[in-house]
């Protein structure tokens, strides 16, 4: 496993869509690792992976429930909406208010292809909307109402 660099938002790579994975091998799993390892130390909730560099369709997501692994995801179902904060990986030490379905049905595979689907609400939903949006070449901040905030806060 290792750390990878986190590209940000003046990098042309995040505004590329994704492509399919067709092999699931020891590569896919040593990308997963490696997005989960800088995930946590980036002290994420979710993290794609063209955000380190990877043009592929895989994401992951941990919002304090244990990580979930997509590759190929697909959204399959969206319900409700919610108004929120948003902030990402990728526009370090900035944020704003982002509306999102409040309800998501996905279908998926693992890191060994096998398919699966998984249901999000909330903050979940959110994350995995957030996320599935780098696979497409979105950031959050092509969908901000109002300001982009600055934190100026040394803690943060």
């Amino acid at each position: 496993m290792a750390v990878r660099t986190i590209r940000t938002e003046k990098e042309e790579l995040l505004r590329k869509k994704s492509k399919v994975v067709k092999k699931f091998d020891e590569n896919l799993a040593s990308l997963i690792e490696d997005m989960k390892e800088t995930m946590y130390l980036a002290q994420g909730v979710g993290i794609a992976a063209p955000q380190v560099g990877v043009l592929k369709r895989v994401f992951v997501v941990d919002i304090g429930e244990g990580p979930i692994e997509f590759v190929n995801p697909e959204i399959l179902e969206v319900e409700g909406e919610q108004f929120g904060e948003e902030g990402c990986l990728s526009v370090p030490k900035r944020y704003g208010h982002v509306r999102r379905p409040n309800y998501v049905k996905m279908r998926a595979q693992d890191r060994k292809g096998e398919w699966f689907e998984i249901e999000g609400e909330e903050f979940m939903a959110r994350a995995m909307l957030h996320e599935n949006d780098h696979l497409e070449g979105t950031l959050f901040i092509d969908k901000v109402e109002g300001e982009l905030v600055e934190i100026t806060n040394q803690d943060e």
